[in-house]
């Protein structure tokens, strides 16, 4: 039987993530990306253990490493600053991988480099934007168009992977009545900044409630000791039409500041932080109801296109690398695309619905909510308004509902080290 062929429609995490494991496989995969030049942009991006296992064993640990910050502790907060959970991360916590928070553009750059090297350049084509699909017996048909000239071409493969985010076209020709993504009625406000490092240098901060929080945590070292800091401010915006989805839209700092200006701790002058950042950027929230099926036939969705879900516990771009590993295991465990397709979508998609409403309701930070209502105004001692046992149920529940517990990310088999293999680079 011929090594199957597949077409990845888009070149973010989780396309590039696949094109690197189907390589590792032995699969011949070939990305396309709508953007012509992809730039390194965006802010901050946490990286969990489980998905720090699997681009290590794509032989990417190293670089990671270098370029980003191993977390070692997450800490949730009241809007004044009291610690209501500390818990360790990573290596701390006991995981034989560590948990990376990293510049999303810094680590877009790292998998698009080595997908270069390992399956060529004539393998990444940019600047094509899928248009639409079908298939015919035994292969995919799909039809792309230039971003400048307008031209079009028709590639054919085995297998279509729709990897295109939360706009997907694959998902929209497989869903044509869905319509717009869900506006939760909040905005975020995320920027990155040089600044001195707060705590122990590596912990995650996140503080407040549910209608204002913020969200803090260093992503790399600079010059002069200081840490290249990602923030993250949200809030709930109610009666707001829903702002258009731009990654790249600036708002004024005086609107953040606001917002915020309250909110300077012993630990942390997070005004300052507002102050200092060169580029402030604004965004609706924004996710997309769980569907019945990834997989129709010899096409399937990965990533936000298969489970766009809010910002909550660090989880979109690692499971978009889970989502990757999972589809190439299939592919090479299972002789009938068809079939494999089918056994990626039963293993991932009842996990990925659950996470999906599980971060409407704050996931591991709904203890946050729960102390602010029961009391706004601080506490003397965090055991008199939340017991320990009702906060480990909270934050171990979303842990074992992710696949984030320790047992599970440390001693399952490994996706594909065991068949790896290298083929020639050459484009189908």
């Amino acid at each position: 039987m011929k090594p199957a062929q597949v077409i990845i429609a888009g070149g973010g995490i989780g396309g590039l993530s696949l094109a690197l494991s189907l390589h590792q496989a032995g699969i011949r995969g070939c990305v396309y990306e709508a953007v012509r030049d992809p730039l390194p942009l965006g802010v901050g991006i946490n990286l969990q253990p489980s998905a720090v296992r699997e681009l290590t064993e794509l032989g990417l640990g190293d670089s990671l490493a270098h370029i980003g910050i191993g977390t070692r502790r997450l800490n949730l907060c009241n809007k004044i600053g009291q610690l209501i959970h500390s818990e360790p991360r990573g290596l701390a916590a006991g995981y034989r991988w560590p948990q990376i928070s990293i510049h999303r553009g810094e680590l877009q750059s790292v998998l698009l480099r080595a997908a270069r090297e390992r399956i060529g350049d004539g393998n990444i084509r940019t600047g094509a934007k899928l248009r639409s699909f079908e298939q015919r017996g035994e292969s995919v048909r799909a039809r792309f168009s230039d971003g400048e000239s307008g031209s079009e071409r028709v590639e054919e493969a085995d297998i279509l992977v729709g990897a295109d985010g939360i706009h997907s076209a694959v998902r929209r020709q497989v869903y044509p009545d869905e319509g717009e993504p869900r506006f939760a009625h909040q905005i975020l406000w995320r920027a990155a900044v040089e600044a001195e490092p707060f705590l122990d240098g590596q912990t995650i901060v996140i503080a407040g409630h549910f209608d204002q929080r913020i969200i803090v945590y260093p992503i790399r070292k600079v010059a002069g000791g200081k840490l290249l800091t990602n923030w993250i401010c949200q809030m709930t915006v109610p009666g707001q039409a829903q702002l258009p989805e731009n990654w790249n839209r600036r708002v004024e700092k005086e609107k953040v500041l606001s917002a915020f200006e309250r909110w300077r701790f012993p630990w942390l002058d997070f005004p300052t932080l507002i102050e200092r950042s060169p580029s402030i950027f604004e965004f609706p929230l924004v996710d997309r109801d769980p569907v019945p099926a990834w997989s129709f036939g010899r096409v399937t969705l990965l990533g936000d296109a298969a489970h766009p879900m809010q910002p909550v516990g660090g989880q979109a771009g690692s499971q978009a690398i889970l989502d990757a590993r999972t589809l190439a295991r299939a592919l090479i465990e299972t002789v009938d695309p068809v079939a494999a397709l089918k056994r990626y979508d039963a293993e991932r998609r009842p996990t990925m619905n659950d996470l999906i409403l599980r971060n409407r309701n704050l996931g591991p930070e709904a203890a946050m909510q729960l102390v602010e209502e029961r009391a706004p105004n601080g506490f003397a001692r965090i055991e008199d308004v939340i017991s320990r046992h009702e906060l480990d149920a909270i934050v171990k529940s979303f842990s074992a509902a992710a696949g984030l517990d320790v047992e599970s990310v440390n001693h399952r088999p490994s996706y594909l080290v065991a068949s790896a293999r290298i083929i020639p680079t050459s484009p189908f």
